[in-house]
């Protein structure tokens, strides 16, 4: 039985305040990378494998999973916040379990504890095949700090 969060989304106004923050990152318009599921503490990255994402070996390079998996998180933290809040990855550790290869990699952060001030998050980054096969490349934990949104 599939996993409730896995498919419930956001409300349409946390969606689109969490689009409109990702639509800002530059780092992760360069990768390439697409919000693929937005909902309540929940959010999953898509990133397509390009020859220019890759390490010598051509995997997809460990930063650029990292990245992911560290905006997977940040992100699903924030749908839990106002809209007058902002969240910054205060540490975050990832295991990289595989090389992670395939069609394109998908990152998962999942909230485990949320608070006012720090929340912690689950990161998980699969390789997805063609066929929809996935295997686990990556996992780790992330601590955020929840800061108000600056004023302009």
């Amino acid at each position: 039985m599939e996993d409730r969060t896995q498919q419930e989304q956001a409300s349409p106004e946390v969606r689109e305040r969490v689009q409109d923050s990702f639509a800002l990152q530059g780092l992760m318009s360069h990768l390439g990378a697409r919000l693929a599921h937005i909902g309540p503490g929940r959010v999953h990255i898509v990133l397509p494998v390009r020859p220019e994402l890759t390490q010598q070996h051509g995997y997809v390079h460990a930063g650029a999973t990292s990245t992911i998996a560290d905006s997977a998180g940040g992100y699903a933290a924030l749908t839990l916040f106002d809209e007058d809040s902002e969240v910054l990855t205060v540490e975050y550790k990832i295991n990289l379990l595989a090389p992670a290869a395939g069609d394109h990699l998908e990152a998962i952060g999942t909230v485990l504890k949320p608070g006012r001030t720090l929340t912690v998050c689950q990161l998980e980054v699969y390789g997805v095949q063609p066929d929809g096969t996935r295997k686990l490349v990556a996992n780790g934990q992330q601590t955020l700090i929840r800061v108000n949104r600056p004023t302009t």
